[in-house]
């Protein structure tokens, strides 16, 4: 595909400065929330492994617990997983007895040239990284959002290397039709458009907020009148409203395979994806798949996951799905932060987990404990 903007083209490089200065001024704007206390408060993790683009956190001590590997959206900071105790899908996980990893994607530099495959190929690495911690335990996967959608896309590759998969709000189908945030998207980015320049944060949220108003202006309005009378409530909201306001730059080569090979051409969930030397799609992902969907996000609606989860070849899947609520500014977030979610739909991934675990590797972990193995 041939880009119609170049590097040097002066008019994508006069929109690239004027949304990198955006990105300064959104990030100072940030900053002004946390001189009212509304930064993240996030719980103490070691960094034990990197790569030229990507951290991997490790949250816990214990070896005896079955670990799981989250991956964060490429898209802002990844606290949203860890915003405040009270709303934290991290600390959650974390008491309920896993040992929680984080797969944590550094801000794009000028030169980068990562697209999906490279993105793929770090997950793969903090995978067998885990494993080999673990004597060979494999981790469980679970992502959020684009995060999900690339943590899918390296199941879809590797199942065989994790126990299992747990999407939350995140988007694999991409027909044109049902989703009105993805016809609008597309139609806003023109076939050949995108170069391989890096991609200003506030860039990307302009052109989502051109696409889809409702969702990321008008209902977060709503949500934050509608959070006025709870203190609970309105300080998420606001939390929230802070973390959108921290912009990281993206590559420029996963942004242009995002729109057009997922949203413009539905490869992922067609079986047209090549990713290395495998095409992969549904019919490659094996392993046990949860998926939780909130009917209320135009971002990752039923309809851009059902299609895929139905047409793959285990029964081993759950779709949840999961109301609306307020205090979480963007639906889209709901299933992390939310606190009806977290009282209600947080124990079902939980439980779904422990069926899943590999007990019996647990089992040979504490053994090795006990006689000095580790």
């Amino acid at each position: 595909m041939t880009a119609r903007n170049t590097p040097g083209d002066p008019v994508s490089n006069a929109y690239r400065a004027l949304f990198s200065a955006s990105d300064l001024f959104r990030r100072a704007q940030g900053r002004t929330f946390e001189a009212f206390g509304l930064g993240p408060q996030e719980s103490p993790y070691e960094v034990v492994g990197s790569g030229a683009f990507w951290r991997l956190r490790d949250y816990g001590k214990s070896r005896l617990a079955q670990p799981v590997l989250i991956v964060a959206a490429p898209i802002k900071r990844p606290y949203i997983w860890d915003l405040t105790p009270s709303a934290s899908a991290i600390h959650y996980i974390k008491h309920q007895g896993f040992h929680v990893y984080l797969l944590e994607w550094l801000p794009a530099e000028t030169a980068d040239q990562n697209g999906l495959a490279e993105y793929a190929a770090s997950v793969s690495d903090c995978v067998a990284r885990i494993s080999r911690r673990y004597a060979g335990v494999k981790p469980f996967l679970m992502g959020h959002s684009l995060g999900g959608t690339l943590a899918a896309i390296f199941a879809a590759s590797e199942s065989e290397s994790i126990r299992g998969l747990m999407l939350l709000s995140a988007p694999l189908c991409f027909q044109p039709g049902p989703s009105h945030f993805r016809d609008a998207l597309v139609s806003l980015v023109p076939s050949g458009f995108l170069d391989a320049g890096t991609y200003p944060g506030s860039l990307l949220s302009h052109v989502s907020a051109v696409a889809s108003p409702d969702t990321f202006i008008w209902s977060r309005f709503a949500d934050a009148v509608l959070s006025g009378g709870d203190f609970h409530a309105r300080n998420i909201h606001a939390r929230v409203e802070r973390w959108a306001l921290d912009e990281v730059p993206l590559a420029g080569a996963l942004v242009r395979q995002i729109i057009e090979w997922l949203y413009r051409e539905n490869r992922f969930c067609s079986g047209n994806l090549k990713i290395g030397d495998k095409l992969i799609g549904p019919a490659t992902l094996t392993t046990p798949t949860l998926a939780a969907v909130n009917i209320a996000d135009a971002i990752a609606p039923i309809v851009s996951v059902k299609p895929f989860i139905e047409a793959m070849p285990t029964k081993e899947v759950r779709i949840v799905e999961i109301p609306g609520e307020i205090g979480v500014c963007l639906q889209h977030l709901g299933i992390l932060i939310g606190r009806k979610t977290r009282a209600t739909v947080w124990s079902k991934i939980v439980s779904w987990m422990g069926l899943h675990a590999d007990l019996r590797a647990a089992a040979r972990l504490a053994r090795k404990e006990h006689i000095g193995g580790f």
